[in-house]
């Protein structure tokens, strides 16, 4: 279904604050009659999509593994930025759960934590890629990029988190 003026505009709205907001449109988009405005139905979508993202990436790595793609260094580069990556997505797993369950009367603490893990989950992927970046090959360039990708859909999450945050316990009344 396409989205109603409405629509675009409540994802324009929520992506205003990202550092990449044409990332954060393209994939929060499909969120608009859902998320509306509230910041918290945004957090949550944006830490979701950074979740697919990784897991999509971290079974590249695992297959790159599998199949003896690399040897030496770059092998253990590989295995480095998969331990990264499952880190970042137990960080991102942890912070979904705490958004899923806001409570007006922990909003604080929820806040630190979650904002605590998706800092957490950035340097992760941060680690990862510093790992990758002396690598020529075309495939750790593909896999660099996608990387790179995740951290960026991070950062954004972290942006509507930090919305959230700012907007205050009054947005859950209609979560």
């Amino acid at each position: 279904m396409c989205l109603s003026k409405g629509g675009e505009s409540y994802v324009r709205d929520a992506c205003s604050v990202t550092r990449y907001q044409d990332l954060c449109l393209h994939s929060l988009a499909s969120f608009s009659r859902t998320a509306k405005d509230n910041p918290s139905k945004w957090a949550r979508a944006g830490v979701s999509v950074t979740i697919s993202q990784a897991k999509g990436v971290t079974q590249s790595l695992l297959k790159l593994r599998k199949n003896n793609f690399l040897k030496g260094k770059g092998r253990v580069a590989i295995l480095d930025c998969v331990d990264c990556l499952q880190d970042a997505l137990d960080n991102l797993h942890n912070s979904l759960g705490v958004l899923r369950k806001l409570s007006s009367q922990t909003f604080n603490d929820q806040m630190g934590d979650v904002t605590t893990w998706l800092s957490a989950a950035l340097t992760d992927e941060d680690t990862c890629l510093d790992g990758l970046e002396d690598k020529k090959r075309k495939q750790v360039k593909f896999l660099l990029n996608k990387v790179t990708n995740v951290s960026y859909m991070t950062s954004n999450a972290l942006a509507l988190v930090n919305k959230l945050a700012t907007t205050g316990p009054q947005c859950l009344e209609n979560s």
